[in-house]
């Protein structure tokens, strides 16, 4: 599954490499691409948008 969420307090890189390894503590095999310029997450995984979401949230970052 292909999940596109919007992170909008993440300002920069390390922001995105810190919800990349929480998404990752939740889906180990997930693949993350954070982008800091448009605000945009994109994750291939196989766990549920709730428990991402909840990863993120956990970081220290909200999710419109």
């Amino acid at each position: 599954m292909t999940l596109q969420l919007i992170v909008p307090d993440m300002a920069c890189s390390a922001c995105g490499e810190t919800i990349t390894k929480a998404i990752q503590a939740v889906d180990p095999t997930a693949k993350v691409e954070a982008d800091p310029k448009t605000k945009l997450v994109r994750i291939e995984t196989q766990t549920t948008e709730a428990a991402v979401q909840e990863a993120i949230t956990s970081a220290g970052y909200s999710v419109a």
